[in-house]
């Protein structure tokens, strides 16, 4: 597998992450170890999770398995998980403030039976935490050896680059990656997010690379899902995302492309899309996330597949989201454009 660096610093990671949010959901441990292992087999080795993903029973589930494999297994996983959302009741048990980011690290830790993680990501924007006192933990906690980079998820443009600015600015570790949702039919981090990680040098971690199984193929016009999807965790809130996404004639356009350029290579849609997002400007590394081992060896199918111009110019074109002309069309980039001829 492509082995690429961890935004501007000189960790390396392979191309495609594992996600593990459906660990102890969707997947059992017997499954998420079956997992893992196929992972690490196949030169995998950023492996992603959260304090929250499954109540702190997916890091749990991570952690068994470190503990259960041998030292060279281990050595090779670049650990990456993240803190901020709720961990219990109380008003302290969320948010970006040392007090709750000590409290979930160390809880982080001891689920993963590690005594450090290589990445530490705040996993969303705190509006009522200043960021200097963010910043300040994630430095303290790698001085302290139990992290070894920081990083951002979910932050906007305007976030993530106070961030760097905050971080420079007070001698703080600066964060080194961004995990957002991106995808063929989610480009909207390309306005404002995409060049700013491409002007910082941070690292991208694209979520949600197959766009909640909508690039798949497993959605049709004419067959609504049943039950809960992933798109939404019971089945109201399912049928409320599939109504908004399928509504939209763009995603048939996109799915029509993708299964064509498909078809054309002998290989499975999710392939075709994972391959796009991996060519993408700043794109660290691609988190796959699947509920069964036969779904996980398929994506990672993606690592060998380069798509050609003429692919890629197509699926390039039937995606655009079509940006409002102003900030971001013809007329904003003509308003910020100069030149020296005159």
């Amino acid at each position: 597998m492509e082995m690429r660096t961890l935004g501007r610093s000189g960790c390396a990671v392979s191309a495609l992450a594992l996600g593990t949010m459906t660990f102890g959901a969707e997947t059992d441990e017997a499954g998420a170890h079956e997992q893992l292992d196929v992972f690490a087999e196949a030169g995998g080795t950023l492996v992603d999770t959260a304090d929250v993903y499954s109540a702190g029973a997916a890091e749990e589930i991570v952690g068994r398995w470190l503990a259960a494999r041998p030292a060279d297994v281990r050595d090779r996983v670049v650990l990456a998980t993240k803190g901020r959302f709720p961990t219990g009741d109380e008003p302290n048990a969320l948010g970006s403030s040392r007090r709750h980011l000590r409290r979930a690290l160390e809880d982080s830790l001891r689920r993963l039976g590690v005594d450090h993680v290589d990445l530490y990501q705040l996993h969303a924007w705190d509006p009522l935490t200043p960021l200097e006192e963010s910043l300040r933990f994630l430095d303290d906690a790698v001085s302290a050896g139990k992290v070894g980079y920081p990083g951002l998820s979910n932050f906007t443009g305007w976030q993530l680059q106070r961030a760097v600015d905050v971080a420079g600015r007070d001698h703080l570790t600066v964060p080194v990656t961004l995990q957002p949702n991106y995808s063929l039919l989610a480009r909207g981090v390309e306005a404002e997010i995409v060049p700013a990680c491409l002007y910082n040098g941070l690292g991208m971690l694209p979520w949600g690379p197959l766009a909640g199984g909508w690039l798949s193929g497993k959605y049709t016009r004419d067959q609504r899902p049943e039950g809960a999807t992933r798109l939404g965790e019971d089945p109201a809130r399912g049928m409320e995302a599939y109504d908004r996404v399928g509504t939209r004639e763009r995603t048939w356009d996109v799915l029509a492309v993708v299964q064509d350029v498909a078809e054309a290579r002998g290989v499975p849609m999710p392939q075709v899309a994972l391959a796009w997002l991996l060519a993408r400007p700043a794109v660290s590394s691609v988190i796959l996330g699947a509920r069964t081992t036969d779904q996980l060896r398929g994506n990672l199918g993606a690592a060998g597949l380069v798509l050609s111009a003429e692919e890629t110019a197509r699926l390039d074109a039937v995606s655009d989201p079509a940006e409002p002309d102003y900030p971001y069309g013809e007329l904003g980039v003509e308003q910020r454009s100069r030149d020296l001829a005159g």
